[in-house]
């Protein structure tokens, strides 16, 4: 998807020693909250929550469910926090995210790093002794995905790390799928797939209104290396492809009907503002459109869909 940017800052972030910023007394227990990225970590658990509800077919065990929903957020919040740690010299340079704790130096590296690790290990044990086998296996796919194929190796080489990365977006579903059914069926690859494939669309669309902090900051995401129109593209076929999941899962006694009408009504809305984009001229209003409307597409579409689990 293009040849990778230089970037020689991010080589000289990965080789400061954990040691090379003093914590300061200033730090609070929101910056440790911070670190998680909680959007993300909510995000996560209503994905769980519907993934749970969608392998148990309304039979719950609320103990499990909980137990799950907590093993899964401290996974992902544990590589959420390494995400920091380890991006901390290029969080300097974009506005966004020049105010968290690391680059304040509010925190040392060093206590980052074992915060990330614990959380982590703390998620995967309740995961394997709570959840199952499967459950903690998905988490460490997400983790290391995240962690390490996404945040060391893709995110500072390749337009790809979007696309990549969408596999550890994709997995706390999973998770709550197979902690509730004990099997990858093809409702697993069913919420696998919607997760997959809205994670790259909706970030594309935050890239393109940010496009020059993500150029100064040396990221090379899509809209840096390939313009905008280009992204604007790519993005098409993965919102498509959102299209006919309604459907399958209808078909084969996944969800009822509503969530075939409405899940099917919101991608093809969605699809038509990515279309209209193509002839839209103010880029930033329409790619806050879009990406304001991903949000609440992933919400509801999450919520009609564990509603209309079919009882089984």
């Amino acid at each position: 998807m293009g040849k990778p940017l230089r970037y020689e800052a991010g080589r000289d972030s990965a080789a400061l020693s954990v040691n090379s910023a003093p914590e300061s007394e200033s730090a609070t227990w929101r910056d440790f909250v911070a670190l998680t990225k909680p959007g993300i970590i909510r995000s996560n658990l209503i994905a769980t929550f519907a993934g749970y509800w969608l392998g148990a077919h309304w039979h719950i065990d609320i103990v499990k469910l909980i137990i799950t929903m907590i093993g899964t957020a401290l996974v992902m919040a544990g590589a959420c926090v390494f995400n920091n740690y380890y991006d901390r010299e290029m969080d300097t340079k974009m506005e966004r995210t020049q105010n968290r704790a690391l680059p304040l130096g509010k925190l040392s590296p060093r206590t980052v790093l074992i915060y990330a690790g614990i959380l982590s290990a703390v998620g995967l044990v309740l995961l394997f002794l709570f959840s199952g086998g499967l459950a903690g296996l998905f988490g460490i796919v997400g983790m290391l995905v995240y962690g390490v194929v996404y945040t060391i190796w893709l995110k500072r080489s390749s337009t790809w790390s979007t696309s990549i990365g969408a596999i550890s977006g994709a997995m706390p579903p999973v998770i709550g799928y197979v902690a509730a059914s004990g099997q990858v069926d093809l409702g697993a690859w069913m919420i696998f797939a919607i997760l997959f494939l809205w994670q790259p669309p909706h970030f594309w669309a935050l890239a393109i209104r940010r496009v020059e902090e993500y150029r100064a900051a040396g990221f090379p995401v899509l809209p840096v290396v390939k313009g905008v129109e280009r992204t604007k593209i790519q993005m098409i076929p993965y919102i498509a492809l959102l299209l006919p999941i309604p459907y399958l899962m209808y078909a084969n006694d996944i969800t009822g009907i509503w969530f075939l009408i409405i899940g099917t009504a919101l991608s093809a809305i969605w699809l038509i503002m990515a279309l209209v984009g193509f002839m839209k001229q103010d880029v930033e209003k329409w790619s806050k459109r879009v990406f304001i409307f991903s949000i609440n597409y992933l919400t509801l579409s999450l919520i009609v869909m564990f509603l209309d689990t079919v009882h089984k």
